[in-house]
């Protein structure tokens, strides 16, 4: 709420950030929202469903759920903390600038979806209000050390957000809650995160960790409202570039959600136009032509090849972890000439002991292409519109992290955006492969499907549908879910007790879940 006056102007801006966010947040009701952005938050709630559903069929995590119980579990934060560590385990989640945010975003809300009796436009603006918190968040500390996953701090944040603005907490509440989440958040260490199973915690326990915070702060404790601006704060430690301006510009204007990339792929963010290259060979070729390939090429953005690099250490063939696995290039492309997708069985036995796929896999590799990379950061994700945020420091930052020519381009000049409307990202590949006859086919795609850009802003309901029903969710399940904003709270429970209660895919069937949801 703005005070009137200069004065009052004045004091606003010197406010602490977090209370600032807090206070725009927590009053933010569902008319506040625009109508374009609620369906954006439709979509991302039936897609993130459609993750866990994919999560639960697969042994990863069913070893989650028999770690830490069902996503129906009759304990909130239990359902929240499993439903977290379940969307995040095959990196098949949804992405917006800056961040990873559904774990906490979507997930909290669903969980306490019965205990604070939520109708389906209060989940929806509790969803809406927890992304807007998070991603401002992570992108005030976009260029820094951690990226993408392993930001574990945007769970923090979101986590509260969406805890709080369920149960109608006042923004004291909130930054009380942020204090406390953030004094201590999560480093995750690369050997363990892409060389083990450990990522499944990498969400999981900043939503834990968020949850027992609100607790706290409702019991009395206090956190430092000024934890994410202050000289020993968050973005202190986990930003080599800040832009805490970030936090607060545009609010109720410059929706971060509209930034949403919907993932089609259990693959890396950044693998996703090679698997869909591959994917057009497979269509293209016979299977021994497939077979007898002698070469394949892989031309890629900076961005694709040091995501493949800092995973290639860890790769061991059909013993890799499953997020080594999603972000090499090899397999995954393999994967794709092979069947023509990537799907979640293929990080999963008999599918990674198939010795075609890692001879296909033997003969990829990878070249650096500078168009790609300047086309990446013309778009506002992952880190065009971070670069031109900070300006010279940001080019200072990007030179080091990515090279001195690519950072002296044209791409980088201009101001940030005004408002996400027109949000892009594309991290695009070519594929060029050579026949055992001595033949070249080459293929290319700009921007994956599901990326942020025209394309999915016009379809994404098509595309989450898709995944949904992939997913073996029914019809009639889909259907109601796009139907989400209009259902009372026992409707809405109902509802989502259904979503992730029918029946999986494995192997081309259906089995059930053996999850029970209680009526």
């Amino acid at each position: 709420m703005s005070a009137g006056g200069p004065a009052g102007r004045d004091r606003e801006a010197a406010a602490p950030l977090a209370r600032r966010l807090a206070e725009w947040a927590a009053g933010l009701h569902h008319a506040d929202v625009p109508e374009r952005v609620q369906e954006y938050a439709t979509s991302q709630v039936m897609s993130h469903l459609a993750v866990v559903r994919a999560s639960l069929g697969h042994p990863l995590g069913r070893k989650l759920v028999k770690a830490f119980g069902t996503p129906l579990s009759a304990d909130p934060g239990r359902a929240a903390q499993v439903m977290a560590a379940l969307s995040s385990c095959l990196y098949y989640e949804d992405s917006m600038y800056a961040g990873h945010v559904t774990h906490s975003s979507v997930g909290v809300p669903l969980a306490f979806r019965r205990v604070q009796q939520l109708d389906g436009r209060a989940l929806l603006t509790a969803v809406v209000a927890a992304n807007e918190c998070a991603a401002r968040v992570t992108a005030a500390a976009v260029l820094g050390p951690l990226r993408g996953q392993g930001t574990s701090y945007t769970q923090l944040v979101g986590a509260v957000a969406a805890r709080l603005h369920g149960a109608g907490e006042p923004a004291r509440r909130w930054t009380d809650a942020w204090g406390l989440a953030l004094a201590m958040p999560p480093w995750p260490l690369r050997r363990a995160v892409v060389g083990s199973d450990a990522k499944v915690l990498s969400a999981a326990a900043p939503v834990r960790t968020a949850l027992d915070a609100c607790d706290a702060a409702a019991a009395g404790l206090r956190g430092a409202d000024d934890i994410l601006e202050h000289p020993g704060g968050l973005f202190a430690k986990f930003a080599h570039v800040p832009s805490p301006e970030v936090v607060t510009a545009g609010l109720g204007t410059r929706w971060h959600t509209e930034t949403l990339t919907f993932k089609m792929y259990p693959a890396g963010a950044y693998v996703d136009a090679a698997v869909e290259c591959a994917a057009q060979l497979h269509a293209r070729l016979s299977a021994d032509e497939i077979r007898e390939l002698r070469e394949i090429v892989v031309s890629a953005a900076r961005l694709t090849i040091v995501m493949d690099q800092e995973g290639a250490p860890y790769l061991d063939r059909e013993r890799s972890a499953v997020m080594a696995l999603n972000v090499c290039v090899a397999y995954n492309v393999a994967t794709a000439l092979t069947t023509g997708s990537v799907v979640p069985c293929d990080l999963a036995e008999p599918a990674l002991a198939d010795p075609l796929r890692w001879s296909l896999a033997d003969r990829v590799r990878l070249e650096y292409d500078a168009g790609l990379s300047r086309r990446v950061l013309r778009m506002t994700a992952p880190l065009g519109e971070a670069l031109r945020q900070a300006g010279d420091r940001g080019r200072e930052w990007f030179a080091d992290f990515m090279g001195a020519a690519l950072a002296a381009g044209p791409e980088l000049a201009g101001p940030p955006s005004s408002t996400f409307q027109e949000a892009g990202k594309a991290v695009g590949a070519r594929l060029r492969v050579t026949l055992g006859d001595g033949r070249t086919i080459t293929v290319a795609c700009e921007r994956p499907r599901g990326s942020a850009g025209p394309a999915t802003r016009a379809a994404h309901r098509e595309l989450v549908r898709e995944k949904l029903t992939s997913s073996g969710s029914s019809a009639d399940v889909v259907e109601a879910l796009e139907g989400l904003a209009s259902l009372d709270a026992p409707e809405v429970d109902e509802l989502v007790g259904a979503a992730l209660s029918e029946p999986l895919p494995v192997s081309g069937a259906l089995v059930e879940t053996g999850l029970r949801h209680r009526r």
